[in-house]
């Protein structure tokens, strides 16, 4: 596996599991391809990427092209034998796909042919789906529409956030490594072509299904939204023209008589919030312009004010 030269396309904190796997399981990754790096906080201060980082760590050069598609010959000028790539964020020209003697392979968190695109484990809680999976596919030019090598499944629990599943997926994307890729590159995989009357579209999730309508979703919907925004991008709620985020909640289904989206009583440590056929308990919330707080610190200060108003 030395002799293999290995160029890795992947970005945030999910790819570093499978970079740090190909390293310890001696492939030759000779580049990274990131995301640029970006300007973050108050200060505008530029941070490296998560996987910037692990290539660092290693000493292996990378590559962060603003247009992929303009700095083609960076890449090419590795010659890899074999790219993989996890949630890289940006279409991969076919003329790349097309240059590794061994071809392009992707690591996607779900369970294909079902949600394709950049949001499937967020899609896959909002929709309060029992499981999901990764799969180890080919790289085409149709967006995560290549023939599938492997795949393992996960359970999803219900009051499993996006960030808690992301760790599972995150374990069992190494293991994919560890355990298909040698048969990968031995040609012992035949691969399963998808079916495309079963393909469900993951879209990335837009700023404004970070609002949570507590007048419209019932309570099933609710946790679901917000379970599958932690800890990116964060679910929000609109009190008395003041956004609300929501870090931390439960649900109870049980019937009541308050207003869908009243703020009912902070009992039991929790923000406690009448929905649609249930309740939903906030137990770390940030009110706009405050810091994130538990809910009896947040009771000590605004929020006994704010029993008896009513969340959009």
């Amino acid at each position: 596996m030395n002799d293999l030269r290995v160029v890795f396309f992947g970005t945030p904190k999910f790819a570093c599991a499978v970079l740090e796997t190909l390293i310890q399981e001696n492939y030759n990754v000779v580049a990274v391809v990131s995301q640029a790096d970006k300007p973050v906080g108050r200060k505008q201060i530029i941070e490296k990427t998560p996987t910037h980082i692990v290539a660092d760590k290693y000493n292996i050069p990378t590559v962060q092209p603003l247009k992929l598609r303009e700095e083609i010959d960076k890449v090419l000028a590795y010659d890899p034998d074999l790219i993989i790539t996890c949630a890289y964020g940006q279409i991969i020209p076919e003329v790349i796909l097309n240059y590794p003697k061994y071809g392009c392979l992707n690591i996607h968190p779900s369970l294909l042919p079902k949600y394709r695109g950049g949001a499937p484990v967020h899609r896959a809680i909002m929709n309060g789906d029992k499981e999901t999976g990764v799969c180890l596919m080919e790289m085409v030019k149709a967006m995560d529409a290549g023939r599938v090598y492997a795949v393992e499944k996960v359970d999803i629990n219900e009051d499993m956030t996006t960030e808690e599943l992301n760790i599972i997926l995150e374990k069992v994307s190494s293991e994919l490594i560890i355990n298909y890729l040698p048969k990968y590159l031995n040609n012992e995989l035949e691969g399963m072509i998808q079916d495309e009357d079963k393909v469900v579209l993951a879209k990335n999730i837009s700023k404004e299904e970070e609002l949570v309508l507590f007048a419209n979703e019932d309570i099933n919907e609710i946790y679901n939204h917000i379970r599958a925004l932690i800890d990116w991008p964060i679910a929000y709620g609109l009190l008395d023209n003041k956004r609300v985020k929501f870090y931390k909640v439960r649900k109870s289904i049980i019937n009541h008589t308050y207003h869908n989206g009243e703020i009912i009583d902070f009992e039991n440590n929790s923000m406690n919030i009448a929905c649609n056929n249930g309740i939903l308990h906030v137990f770390e919330l940030q009110f706009e312009g405050k810091n994130k707080m538990d809910a009896k610190a947040f009771y000590n200060g605004l929020g006994k004010n704010l029993i008896g108003h009513i969340f959009e």
